[in-house]
Parts: C-alpha cells; structure tokens; sequence
C-alpha cells in the first residue's frame, strides 16, 4: 500500500512540473502571446481538477470494486457547499482572466476607421472575393500587395502595429493567419478591423476560413514581417515602379484580373 502511495506522489510530481514548466517561447505576434497567455492560466486550472477527479474515480472504483451492497450516499452539506463555492471561485477567476484578454485591442478592436484614427501603424485592406484576395496599402494609394506563389504577400514591419480591415465582395469568408493568432469573418458590405503588433520577423500563411464555394480551397496568402528598414525598402520598391501592372491598383480591381494576376 505504500509504494502505491508513493508511485501515486511521484506521478502526481511528475504532472505538476511537467504543467509548471513554462518554456520562455518567442510569440510570433501580441495576439498570439495574449491567446497562448490564456491558454496556459486556463491549463494551470484545468490540470489539477482532472487529476483530482481522476484520483478520486480511481480510488472510488479500487476501493469498493468488491463491494456486492454498497451503502446510499448521504447528504453532506459541508462537502457541496465545498464544491460549489470552489467551482464559483473557478468560474470567477476563468472569467476575469478571459475578459482581460478580450478587452485588449490586439484582440478585440473597437476603435474608428485606422486610416483616420490612428497616427502610427500600418494599415493593410483584406478584400475577399470568389476565390482570392485583394491585398492593398490605403495609405499608400491603395498600392496592391505582390503576388507569389502562395497568393498576395502582405509585408509588414516587426514591432508596430498593423490593421487589417477586412471585407468581402461577394460572400461569407474569413480572413485567418493562425500563427499571428488573427482570425476575423469577412462580410459583404460591412467591414471589420483586427488589430496586433508583430513580434517575429518571418513568414506567416493565412488563408480563408469560411467555406465560400468550390475554390475555397484557393484562397491563400502569406503575411511577411520584416524590419523596419526592409519595409521602408519595400515600400519605395512599390511606390517607384512606374508600370503599374502589378504593384499599383485600387480596390475596385476586377477579382477575375487579381486572380489572374496571383496565378
């Protein structure tokens, strides 16, 4: 019985330092970082109440596995008023800690128009169409956004914060690049603006993530955070070519042209 006492506590050891080991990891954007913070707050109390529960299922079924009577439970008052002002406690905590993350711009944008709005950043207008994206800098005389293999390559500087405003053409789809931890619908008629500040110099995939028709497959682009100096480059590259075939267009491009143009 002991050793089984004792193997129990090192297990036990074992999970809670394996749960309390938090490798220091680069975020690729403060979205993210706010997401994967959240994350782990909620395992630091997911993990302690599975095993406890666990423990207790185990211990129920080994104890009274030969039991061929067991006894009615009995109503004990000090034990639930124990659990549920626990589970309140748990409940309160996941609350405020989900709030704090929400409630933060690099999640959740409440703000104007950034164009408008906001005196630093860089503003980038997601424009979606059956089966593509128009990629454009408003800012910059809505400068269309290269096109590469893997669709419009969107290239922002690291360190300042970037606004996509996203919208679609047509119908329902969704503008997601999931290493940067940006996710937003794109709504006909109505645009929506996400918000965050890369922290990661690299190349990131997006795609749509709304199922949007036989295509949708298709609908790929790429966000490339760079420096702040490769950025000014980029951004005289594009603003000197004078053949404006593909670096210059507005956003009311044909989606046949641009896909065209991102084949």
């Amino acid at each position: 019985m002991k050793a089984k006492r004792l193997g129990l506590v090192a297990l036990l050891s074992v999970v809670t330092l394996a749960v309390a080991a938090d490798p220091v990891a680069a975020q690729a954007s403060a979205t993210s970082e706010l997401i994967n913070e959240l994350n782990g707050q909620l395992m630091y109390v997911a993990v302690p109440i599975t095993i406890l529960v666990e423990v207790i299922l185990f211990y129920t079924v080994w104890k009274f596995r030969k039991s061929e009577s067991p006894k009615p439970t009995k109503e004990n008052r000090r034990l639930e008023i124990t659990w549920t002002v626990a589970t309140a406690i748990i409940l309160l905590f996941v609350g405020v800690a989900s709030y704090g993350v929400l409630a933060n711009e690099n999640v959740t944008y409440e703000g104007g128009n950034p164009i408008d709005d906001t005196d630093d950043g860089v503003v980038v207008q997601a424009d979606a169409f059956q089966w593509g994206w128009n990629m454009t800098y408003p800012e910059h005389g809505y400068m269309s956004a290269p096109s590469g293999e893997n669709g419009p390559r969107v290239v922002v500087p690291v360190d300042q914060p970037v606004y996509f405003m996203v919208t679609s053409q047509d119908v329902l789809h969704a503008f997601h690049a999931p290493q940067l931890g940006l996710k937003q619908d794109a709504i006909p008629g109505q645009t929506n603006t996400i918000r965050t500040v890369p922290q990661e110099t690299g190349t990131y995939q997006g795609y749509c993530a709304e199922y949007c028709g036989v295509a949708h497959s298709n609908m790929y682009f790429t966000v490339e955070v760079v420096s702040q100096e490769e950025y000014q480059q980029f951004l005289d590259e594009q603003t000197s070519d004078d053949s404006g075939n593909s670096t210059s267009s507005s956003l009311d491009a044909s989606p046949d042209l641009v896909a065209a143009g991102s084949a």
